[in-house]
């Protein structure tokens, strides 16, 4: 049942902050940590708040988002590039309450854009006519992503790790990347299939002195998801946990980690960015190639006419 409290509150946000949007992007330091099985909840989660969710998936091949979710994603954001699809066209509404666009392709050549073709990509996002309140980025691998040079203070990074030496040193030179290539100074932090919560406290807490030592970073804890059977049963339906199972332990944690990403206010300078690049997801595709060609490393030449578009160690924290 909708709380009328909450739902007043919501309204009076949209009043005061148009065309806010947050912009969340998922990653972690090695395969096989549950970025996407989080992405996956915490877009359900957020849906069943009333919040509008995009869901970015940057990721390509069976095991990505759409293929978790069973979906045939014969389009993506390249096909937008070429001009073949509408965005409407290519972003797909899941049963789960969000939407999904597949964009693996066309991420990867972002920052190789002519700037016809960026005006295109830029005008498209500011027709898409569906409200969008956050945006979740299933990112690519490691230091792939080209979501993590966004530099607006809207877009937040989400690091997963894992209880375990391996998955916590990744992560940590994942954040050291960032903070050095990109000069990122905050994180978030959480600790997937976790134990007992003090244990994953303990992980996000000496992580945070390390780097707050180290590399001037600040690492927020926003929570743990322990690993329980149902969690592992939804993986295999391929569906998210606070659906198939909403009483379960883990299906909580997500709704508790989906609020904590939320309840963060709109600080001034977000509202002066708005501003300054365009509100909505005009103004963050906006972000979002300067960002790509200010970071660009860029695709071959090979694999631009492919797509058939114009010329430090934490060893014991």
């Amino acid at each position: 049942m909708a709380n009328p409290i909450q739902d007043q509150a919501e309204g009076l946000r949209r009043l005061l902050v148009p065309d806010f949007l947050r912009i969340v992007t998922v990653t972690s330091g090695s395969a096989g940590g549950g970025k996407t099985t989080t992405v996956m909840n915490l877009a359900a989660a957020l849906a069943r708040s009333g919040k509008d969710v995009l869901v970015i998936d940057e990721n390509e091949g069976a095991n990505n988002l759409g293929g978790t979710l069973g979906l045939n994603a014969h389009r993506d954001l390249l096909d937008v590039m070429r001009r073949d699809r509408t965005l409407d066209e290519v972003i797909i509404p899941c049963r789960e309450g969000f939407r999904l666009l597949p964009a693996g392709r066309g991420l990867r050549i972002l920052g190789k854009l002519n700037p016809h073709d960026q005006a295109h990509l830029i005008d498209c996002f500011g027709r898409f006519a569906q409200p969008v309140d956050v945006v979740l980025v299933d990112a690519a691998p490691g230091r792939a992503s080209r979501l993590l040079p966004l530099n607006v203070s809207s877009h937040e990074v989400a690091v997963i790790v894992l209880p375990e030496p391996a998955s916590i040193t990744a992560a940590y030179a994942l954040i050291k990347h960032i903070s050095g290539e990109h000069g990122k100074r905050r994180f978030r932090v959480l600790v997937n299939k976790a134990g007992a919560g003090t244990e994953a406290q303990v992980i996000s807490d000496n992580m945070a002195k390390v780097a707050s030592r180290h590399l001037e970073a600040s690492l927020d804890f926003m929570g743990f998801v322990p690993m329980d059977d149902k969690l592992n049963r939804s993986i295999r339906l391929g569906s998210p946990v606070i659906e198939s199972f909403p009483a379960a332990a883990s299906a909580a944690a997500f709704r508790r980690v989906a609020e904590a990403l939320t309840c963060r206010p709109c600080h001034e300078n977000e509202r002066a960015e708005g501003a300054a690049t365009g509100k909505g997801l005009k103004g963050f595709m906006q972000s979002l190639m300067q960002s790509s060609q200010n970071n660009r490393s860029g695709p071959s030449n090979r694999i631009k006419a492919a797509a058939g578009l114009p010329d430090a160690q934490v060893s014991h924290v």
